[in-house]
C-alpha cells in the first residue's frame, strides 16, 4: 500500500466507501477491517446489512495502517484516534504520535543491539568450531589416518 497524502485522503470526490474498496486502498482483508470496526477504531453506518465507511472512517483506517506498520498496539492507535476528535487534536495527536514513535524507535534499538551481540555470539562460536576442526584435521593428517572416520577407510583398519 502506498502512503497518501494528507490532501489525498480528503480530497476523494467519493463520500462515502464500500469494504472493498477500502480493503483494496489500504492492502487489507475485509475480515482486518471488521476486526478494526469490533475494537471500535472505525464506526461505519449501516445500510440493511451493508457497511457504509464516510471519508473520516477511510482516513482513520489509513492511520491505523501506517500505525500498525510503525509497530503500534491497537490500544496505542486508539489513544491516537481519540485524540484527533478531541479539541485542539491535531497538535495533541501529533504531540502522542512524536512520543510513541521515539519509544517504539528506543524499543527497536535495543533489540538491534540484541540482534547484533547474538550474532557477534554465533559468529565466535562458528569461529571456535572451525578451527577446531581445522586443528583436528591437521592432527589426523600427522598421524596418517586423515581418511578414518570420513567413510573412505573403516575405522577397523
Amino acid at each position: 500500500m502506498s502512503a497518501l497524502t494528507r490532501g489525498e485522503l480528503t480530497s476523494s470526490k467519493d463520500s462515502t466507501f464500500s469494504i472493498r474498496q477500502l480493503a483494496s486502498e489500504c492492502g487489507l482483508t475485509t475480515r482486518a477491517i471488521r476486526f478494526y470496526e469490533d475494537k471500535g477504531l472505525i464506526a461505519p453506518t449501516r445500510k440493511g446489512q451493508t457497511r457504509v465507511y464516510s471519508r473520516r472512517d477511510r482516513v482513520r483506517l489509513h492511520i491505523i495502517v501506517r500505525a500498525k506498520g510503525l509497530g503500534l498496539s491497537l490500544s496505542e492507535i486508539a489513544e491516537l484516534l481519540d485524540l484527533y476528535a478531541a479539541e485542539d487534536g491535531f497538535q495533541k495527536q501529533g504531540r502522542v504520535a512524536v512520543l510513541k514513535i521515539n519509544e517504539r524507535i528506543e524499543e527497536l534499538e535495543r533489540q538491534r543491539r540484541a540482534i547484533n551481540a547474538t550474532i557477534e555470539e554465533m559468529q565466535q562460536i562458528a569461529h571456535t568450531i572451525e578451527k577446531r576442526m581445522a586443528d583436528r584435521a591437521a592432527s589426523e593428517n600427522r598421524s596418517g589416518n586423515d581418511l578414518i572416520g570420513y567413510g573412505v577407510v573403516p575405522n577397523s583398519a
